[in-house]
């Protein structure tokens, strides 16, 4: 399979940490959430079309008061044009929409150019030629936005041979989604049915069955993913060497992550939006020598909400109750078995997008339980089918089934806890200041005593 040396690195140097979730699993509310350090309903960016107020408080904000040079290069995907830009970056060289993978158009404030390049190379280059033309001993805060592996995975020259052995298929590749609620069944996000020619590039063997069929847009599918990561590895580990060759690194904070996680064959899907772990779970290293020791993953759960205070707490610079998180760098440095929360709260809003069909629901992930509400009444985004089906709830337990495929939510043995789990989403939901969807019912007088 893959590996990812360069960015192993920084776990080496570092803290791997191993339970890190999304809370709305779509690149442009969850980099929304990074930079505000709140929740969907909070920030107002929950969909892919619902742009960001940019002149809210962010942590780039507060840092960019506090003294700090501030910077943004590649991915932005949060709207365009006045209001929605980049603001309170002192440079801003960002690509437009989703981007190009080659020769990619870039946005500045002086307009737009063509670069010539690899996206992932180009995003690397301004990076670091932003630093290096800054002067003065005053503190910086950059922010490397990739494009890759985004859709439709397009690799390099100098990746382009890599993984062409066979890739082992997820165990869950067949997965038929009995007994599991209708969403699973509805959304159109499996490899065998979906990806198209655009994601594969070229037409499959002749004579082929649809088992043949599905394994081979697998393969095909897996070869350009794992070769767009090999090239982000690569580039992160060019700022691993610049920030050692500048004498920087052991006094530099460096988190590598991404905006959520992703299907790799998992439940035969491809893409993200649902609340199973292969979408919500998202990778997370962080280094910093003079601060943090090297260690065991931090297995506490945290979410993207905690970026911001997390970067601020490590900044000495003070949080805005606005904020919706917590700050785990204790549990990086001196405080390492504290507990963080007893739930994280997910929510998704796209219901029944037309490219998709993921329908909207939200749900509270504990370390060991998992609950979700589909709430399949129809409301959702322009180009909504406009399907409804009756509410539905899933439950699983993450220890006996950590691949999610047994719905326990009807199961005498679990009635207990899935009333439990009911208040303490609620509760919840509450405390976050979210309005439950009309058709969730309340919990039970007897579960809430």
């Amino acid at each position: 399979m893959n590996t990812t040396p360069r960015i192993d690195e920084i776990a080496e140097a570092g803290r791997r940490v191993d339970h890190c979730y999304c809370t709305n699993s779509l690149c442009t509310p969850s980099r929304a959430t990074i930079l505000t350090g709140t929740h969907s309903h909070i920030n107002g960016v929950s969909t892919l079309s619902t742009p960001i107020d940019a002149s809210q408080t962010t942590f780039v904000s507060l840092l960019r008061e506090a003294g700090y040079r501030t910077g943004i290069v590649g991915k932005w995907h949060m709207g365009e044009g006045e209001g929605h830009n980049p603001e309170n970056f002192d440079y801003w060289a960002v690509l437009r929409d989703q981007g190009e993978y080659f020769d990619p158009q870039i946005l500045t404030e002086d307009g737009v150019r063509i670069e010539p390049g690899y996206a992932t190379d180009i995003i690397t280059d301004l990076s670091l030629g932003w630093v290096d033309s800054l002067e003065g001993d005053e503190p910086w805060c950059l922010l490397i936005h990739h494009k890759a592996p985004h859709r439709s995975w397009e690799p390099d020259a100098a990746h382009a041979d890599m993984y062409t052995d066979p890739i082992r298929v997820p165990d869950t590749f067949d997965d038929d989604y009995a007994g599991r609620s209708s969403a699973a069944k509805h959304a159109t996000m499996r490899i065998a049915e979906y990806l198209t020619m655009e994601d594969l590039k070229v037409y499959p063997p002749e004579g082929l069955d649809p088992e043949e069929l599905a394994l081979w847009k697998y393969q095909r599918y897996m070869e350009d993913y794992l070769r767009c990561v090999a090239s982000v590895d690569d580039n992160v580990g060019r700022v691993i060497d610049w920030l050692k060759e500048r004498g920087d690194f052991d006094d530099t904070m460096l988190m590598y992550t991404s905006d959520q996680g992703f299907f790799l064959g998992d439940h035969g899907w491809f893409d993200k939006r649902f609340m199973y772990e292969e979408s919500i779970r998202m990778p997370l290293v962080i280094s910093w020598p003079a601060r943090i020791e090297p260690g065991e993953p931090l297995q506490q759960m945290v979410t993207n909400v905690d970026f911001a205070q997390t970067i601020l707490d490590a900044c000495d610079v003070p949080a805005v109750e606005r904020m919706q998180g917590m700050s785990f760098l204790p549990h990086l440095t001196t405080t390492p078995d504290a507990p963080t929360r007893d739930g994280v709260y997910y929510r998704y809003y796209e219901n029944d997008d037309q490219h998709h069909h993921a329908l909207a629901h939200y749900g509270i992930r504990t370390e060991r339980y998992k609950l979700i509400y589909f709430y399949n009444d129809g409301m959702g985004i322009p180009g909504s089918s406009g399907l409804s089906y009756a509410p539905e709830w899933e439950l699983y337990d993450m220890e006996q089934d950590p691949d999610e495929l047994h719905n326990v939510y009807h199961a005498e043995e679990y009635a207990e806890i899935r009333e439990q789990l009911k208040v303490q989403l609620w509760h919840l939901q509450a405390e976050l200041k979210d309005e439950p969807h009309h058709t969730q019912p309340r919990p039970s007088l007897l579960a809430a005593c």
